[in-house]
C-alpha cells in the first residue's frame, strides 16, 4: 500500500510519538520495521495498541519507499490530512483562550515546506494560532503535513477569506498586530511582544502586501549582520515566535507578566 487518500504520513520516532500522543484520532494505522527490536518502537505499538490503531510490521525497504528518504528510524504514521479552521473557530479560540494570545500570521506564503516548518515552530513556542489567506497561499497539503512532523494536528490553523478583514477583528479582539519589514526602522529585538500579539509575515520573495502592511499596528525588522538582505520566511518565523516567548518567560519570572 503506497498510497492513500486524504492521508499523509509522519515519520520518525517523535513525531509518530506526537501524533499518537496529541492527534491520535487522525492516525489510520502505524507501520513500524519488523526487523528491529527496540524499546522505543515497542512503545508505539503499545500506544496505538491502546487507542485502537492498527499496527503494522513490514520491511525496511517498504519504509524507506514510503518515506522517500526521510529519516524514519524504523516507524512511519499514516494520518488523515487535518481539516483548517474558519474565521468563526479563530473568535471562539480567542474568546475562551486565558494567555494572552500569540498568533503567527503567514501573508502568502506559497512553499509548503515552509508552512510546515512554521507549523512546527508554532508548535514548539506554543502559539495559539497559524493564520494564512485562502487564496494565493499554500494549505495543509501533504507536504506541508509531512514536514510539520506532528505540529499540523496540535496547532489551529485557520484559512481566511479576506486576511485584511481578520486582521481588523483581530485589532477589534485588542490583539497588537507586528507586521515583519527588511527596512522597519526598529527591530523585533526592540519591540514588546508580552500583551496579545499577533506576528505577521510575508511570503517568501515580495514580503508583506500592502494592504497587510498599512493594517499593522508597528512594523519591525531582524537585524542581518551578514550579506544576505533576508532570512526564509520559515526561519524568521522562528526567531519572531521564540523572542516573544523569551520575553513572556522572562517576565513571568520577574512577575510582571
Amino acid at each position: 500500500m503506497s498510497q492513500r487518500s486524504n492521508t499523509a504520513t509522519t515519520v520518525g520516532i517523535n513525531s509518530v510519538r506526537t501524533a499518537l500522543k496529541f492527534g491520535y484520532e487522525g492516525v489510520v494505522e502505524l507501520w513500524l520495521d519488523r526487523t528491529r527490536r527496540d524499546r522505543r518502537l515497542a512503545e508505539l505499538a503499545a500506544m496505538a495498541r491502546q487507542a485502537g490503531i492498527a499496527v503494522r510490521q513490514i520491511s525496511r525497504d517498504e519504509l524507506d519507499q514510503i518515506a522517500e528518504g526521510g529519516n524514519h528510524q524504523g516507524a512511519l504514521a499514516w494520518v488523515r490530512m487535518p481539516a483548517a479552521l474558519t474565521e468563526q473557530d479563530l473568535e471562539l479560540l480567542l474568546e475562551t483562550i486565558e494567555q494572552p494570545p500569540l498568533l503567527l500570521v503567514l501573508d502568502g506564503v506559497t512553499d509548503p515546506h515552509n508552512l510546515g516548518a512554521c507549523l512546527r515552530s508554532a508548535d514548539g513556542a506554543g502559539a495559539t494560532a497559524v493564520m494564512a489567506p485562502k487564496d494565493k497561499a499554500v494549505g495543509l497539503t501533504p507536504v506541508a503535513v509531512k514536514v510539520a512532523s506532528g505540529a499540523a494536528e496540535s496547532v489551529p490553523f485557520v484559512q481566511v477569506t479576506n486576511l485584511a478583514r481578520t486582521l481588523d477583528a483581530l485589532k477589534a479582539h485588542g490583539l497588537w498586530l507586528i507586521g515583519l519589514a527588511d527596512r522597519a526602522p526598529s527591530t523585533l529585538f526592540e519591540t514588546d511582544l508580552l500583551g496579545p500579539t499577533a506576528l505577521v509575515l510575508g511570503s517568501e520573495g515580495t514580503g508583506l502586501r500592502r494592504l497587510t502592511q498599512e493594517r499593522c499596528d508597528l512594523l519591525a525588522s531582524l537585524p542581518m549582520r551578514g550579506r544576505v538582505e533576508s532570512l526564509n520566511v520559515s526561519v524568521a518565523a522562528g526567531i519572531c515566535l521564540y523572542e516573544a516567548v523569551r520575553q513572556r518567560v522572562q517576565s513571568a519570572e520577574r512577575g510582571t507578566m
